[in-house]
């Protein structure tokens, strides 16, 4: 479906002078996120586009965007920084791209939470909570692009999730402000539990204006390289550094076949060694190297953000999570996509083993140290050589079947499909109170249908 040129000219109308565009490149580069990390969804979403790019500058204008669309019934799409993998702000109906980045005050820094409008950059957020002696609990490994609204509706966890769990956890937000999509939108304030009503829901519910998150003392955190001779030992070492309680924001185990894609790491991170990224407490460093050592490894970096930067060195973020399947597309475009996967409790190292030898040079593998509902949760985010459609959930069928693994299926546009395995009725039910026409976002989500919507 596209909006027909009379209904958009009316839409301009009655938004006034709200920043709009309507240029043809603008709005193929705003039609997209990371969805290319997937074949599969490049093919499904390369040639949706949307027809009008809208940036709201306050939360007043939000509400008259809101307002139009509904009243004109045009399918809306919201998006911040971009940074999403599943196609979250692709429009596949056409229509109006609400883009956030405008909305981009921070509005109250107090100890544990910050306040800020949904477009703020996580980065920004970052710096300006630093200058309070505090951190984020936890961000995504594309904090200087992705918006803090934006990880908040399409992500899960990400850098500090060892330390601080999942963003559903509880307290890591506890306040989202939203404006309802119909002909007189409403303000609704959602609280601790009621957050996920439109947490992970993509922006299909609900334009979240203004959100609350935790924080952290700030630490100078160590990013630190361990190196071992053998993937299960890195495993091995992982899991009982944080059995132990090892004082970590983060740990990544990385098998030695993604050497070659951290160029930068070359003299820190060689091809016969399998490697443990860290972010480590510096107090703990003394006993870090000598538990690393009882394990037969070796620390190969240590240093502060700052000197690493000095040093032009990548953060040890940008080397686990989802940025490990970026670096391999930079350096082999074309060659790989990659999966997520939750192993079963109790982790298994043999269990990855007997995975790397069935699929040989086909999947290469990392692991992630999280912490879920106050328990470890390893999971991983392999990369996997692109052959077919066929291949990749004959593999996916696997892991689940032979393995007991979950696979949170990267490779589709809906929350259900991908993320939360099932419909959330409570989603869907806020759904019908703050998008009764079903505009928002149209096709994420399963759960809603067409007869739901409101005439």
């Amino acid at each position: 479906m596209t909006v027909s040129a009379e209904k958009l000219a009316l839409f301009r109308a009655a938004i006034g002078d709200i920043p709009c565009h309507d240029d043809p490149k603008l709005l193929d580069a705003k039609s997209k996120d990371y969805y290319w990390y997937s074949p599969i969804l490049k093919a499904q979403l390369d040639n949706h586009v949307g027809q009008l790019i809208v940036l709201p500058r306050n939360e007043a204008e939000v509400i008259a965007v809101a307002a139009a669309v509904a009243k004109l019934r045009i399918p809306l799409t919201l998006r911040g920084g971009g940074t999403g993998n599943y196609g979250q702000c692709v429009p596949m109906e056409g229509g109006v791209i609400l883009e956030t980045t405008k909305l981009d005050r921070i509005l109250e820094i107090s100890p544990g939470r910050v306040i800020c409008e949904a477009g703020a950059r996580v980065e920004r957020v970052e710096k300006a909570v630093a200058e309070t002696g505090q951190m984020l609990s936890m961000f995504p490994s594309t904090k200087r692009l992705a918006t803090i609204g934006g990880f908040v509706a399409g992500g899960s966890g990400g850098i500090g999730s060892l330390r601080n769990g999942m963003l559903r956890d509880g307290t890591n937000i506890t306040y989202i402000r939203i404006v309802t999509v119909e002909e007189e939108p409403k303000i609704i304030e959602l609280h601790r539990r009621d957050i996920l009503k439109v947490q992970h829901a993509y922006g299909t519910n609900g334009i979240i204006t203004a959100m609350d998150y935790a924080l952290t003392p700030a630490t100078d955190w160590l990013h630190t390289i361990a190196l071992f001779d053998g993937y299960d030992r890195a495993l091995d070492f992982a899991v009982e550094a944080q059995a132990e309680g090892v004082d970590a924001y983060l740990m990544t185990v990385v098998e030695r076949r993604f050497a070659r894609f951290y160029k930068r790491l070359a003299a820190h991170f060689p091809q016969d060694r399998d490697a443990v990224f860290s972010m480590v407490a510096p107090g703990e460093a003394k006993a870090f190297t000598a538990r690393v050592a009882a394990h037969g490894g070796q620390i190969s970096l240590s240093k502060s953000l700052h000197d690493m930067e000095a040093a032009n060195l990548p953060p040890a973020w940008e080397c686990g999570w989802n940025h490990t399947t970026l670096q391999a597309l930079k350096h082999e475009p074309g060659i790989w996509t990659y999966l997520q996967v939750a192993y079963p409790r109790p982790f298994d190292p043999a269990l990855v083993l007997r995975q790397q030898q069935r699929y040989g040079e086909e999947v290469y593998f990392h692991h992630e140290m999280a912490r879920i509902d106050g328990n470890i949760q390893i999971v991983a985010l392999p990369i996997l050589r692109w052959s077919s459609r066929e291949r990749t959930y004959e593999i996916i069928r696997e892991m689940e079947s032979l393995d007991g693994c979950t696979i949170f299926d990267p490779h589709v546009i809906t929350i259900e499909d991908g993320g939360m395995k099932e419909i959330d009725s409570t989603q869907i039910n806020f759904k019908k109170q703050a998008d009764p026409h079903g505009l928002m976002n149209p096709g994420k989500t399963r759960g809603w249908t067409p007869e739901m919507a409101k005439i």
